[in-house]
């Protein structure tokens, strides 16, 4: 599939008429079917797929007008609802369930003529870093199947990776889509918090929950965010903001001024190897004219414990309707009492880490301790925010690690709730502050793995975001991997 690189590769191929809508999507779902032990899809849409193909072939032939995303095979997680298709947040709790209505970012795939070919897997809920806390097994990383791909999107990160599908729909909580396009070398934005509708994206954490973008060219990551951005009626905390336009420039060399948050540079948790890659990455860029500066960020060490304070508290709210009642898993234990009813249903239907942040974000709200963890955590938030705002104020972008190091073998930090928490340092950082970041590869480690370098802007400026992660792959300062 190398070919089909890009969007615009695919669509000069297709406009020439070298290839068809429906022969590409055979050629994705044999390869899916050939790299079915990644385990990345769920369930894929065949049929349904192949008749989409046909149809926009039929147009194309016609001379009639397709969307801009015409023909784009695109995967989304499994957490975005897609009407008359399953839905289960790699749940058992909803396993079975079919959606009755479609996300608006679907709709606006659809509207565009995208094709969607099926839903992808994820931790449970989008709890997780690793893609093992799903239902249905773990997905594998392509590179290394004995390395996990990340999570909570990493059926989406891989699916991109493998070339499964050109593009990909995840959702970033805490980085869920920043991290895992890091552990498989891709392409991973998470929009500023509001810009993309979270209309059918099933919550885990709503002040925090990001629809976000997968793919190998910064320029599809921005089509496929044109596409999808943009206010909603549907969705209260969608921006009202008019959506500029995110077209990237083709010739850029404009000098950047650029932080580093020097408490996150020189953080105990961050590979000593990957710290030496990324002060060459910096100077390399001094040495083309941007500029690079140290900033002092000493609430470094307080961002993850807040962070999961008021994730697993939004947690343990949202998911209290899973209750066994109405639709989802319920409990074929007879002759219960409601009360047991629920906790039988709830205790079959959820998942270990699931279980674990419901009770966190119960304990944390509980009497007596509300104010002691919860409003200490919100305090912290807004310290936070003011802090990073004041920063990128003065600086076009931060620049940092995505994650403190490459991907991690399977079981790795299965036993360890607690180190796999600290793994998320430096992507939980935009969702506490709702600023958009992009992950884009950076090299490859001893190991042979790759690692990335997020890039953080201000709030709405994607547009410079996008940019600024182009120039850099386009110069070759970026290594793809």
């Amino acid at each position: 599939m190398s070919e089909f690189s890009s969007i615009k590769s695919f669509h000069e191929a297709l406009y020439a008429g070298s290839i068809t809508c429906a022969g590409t999507v055979r050629q994705y779902l044999q390869r899916i079917q050939g790299l079915k032990h990644l385990n990345a899809f769920l369930e894929v849409y065949e049929e349904e797929a192949l008749e989409t193909a046909r149809q926009l072939d039929e147009r194309i032939k016609n001379g009639q007008e397709v969307g801009p995303l015409a023909g784009v095979v695109i995967g989304i997680k499994d957490v975005i609802c897609y009407k008359g298709h399953n839905v289960s947040a790699a749940s058992r709790i909803l396993e079975g369930f079919t959606s009755l209505y479609s996300a608006t970012a679907v709709e606006r795939l659809l509207a565009a003529d995208a094709i969607i070919i099926g839903n992808l897997n994820c931790d449970e809920f989008a709890m997780g870093s690793t893609n093992e806390n799903s239902a249905f097994g773990p997905t594998l990383n392509a590179l290394d199947t004995s390395r996990v791909p990340g999570g909570s999107s990493g059926g989406s990160a891989v699916a991109v990776q493998a070339d499964l599908c050109l593009v990909s729909l995840g959702s970033d909580t805490g980085g869920s889509v920043r991290q895992p396009a890091d552990f498989c070398g891709i392409v991973g934005l998470k929009p500023t918090y509001g810009r993309i509708s979270r209309y059918g994206l099933i919550a885990y954490a709503s002040s925090f929950d990001q629809i976000g973008i997968f793919g190998k060219d910064i320029a599809d990551v921005a089509a496929v965010l044109q596409t999808i951005a943009g206010p909603d009626e549907f969705d209260s905390t969608a921006s009202q903001k008019e959506v500029p336009d995110y077209q990237i420039s083709p010739v850029n060399n404009k000098s950047w001024n650029f932080a580093y948050l020097r408490d996150a540079q020189y953080h105990d948790g961050l590979d000593p190897e990957m710290r030496t890659a990324y002060i060459d990455f910096f100077e390399s860029l001094v040495d083309k004219g941007h500029t690079v500066s140290g900033s002092g960020f000493d609430l470094i060490d307080y961002i993850v414990p807040a962070y999961y304070v008021l994730t697993t508290a939004e947690a343990s709210s949202n998911l209290s309707r899973y209750d066994g009642v109405k639709f989802g898993h319920r409990t074929q234990q007879e002759n219960l009492e409601l009360t047991d009813f629920y906790k039988k249903s709830r205790s079959e239907g959820f998942g270990k880490e699931v279980k674990r942040r419901i009770l966190l974000g119960t304990f944390v709200l509980s009497s007596g301790y509300y104010d002691a963890y919860y409003t200490k955590a919100q305090q912290v938030r807004r310290l936070v925010a003011d802090k990073l705002n004041q920063i990128l104020d003065q600086y076009d972008a931060i620049l940092m690690p995505t994650v403190p190091s490459t991907a991690f073998k399977l079981g790795e930090k299965s036993d360890d709730p607690i180190a796999m928490y600290l793994a998320d340092i430096y992507t939980v950082l935009a969702n506490l502050v709702g600023v958009p970041a992009i992950s884009v590869p950076i090299g490859r480690h001893s190991n042979g793995m790759p690692f990335g370098v997020q890039i953080i802007t201000k709030k709405f400026d994607e547009a410079n975001l996008l940019n600024i992660a182009h120039q850099l792959m386009d110069s070759k300062q970026v290594a793809t991997v």
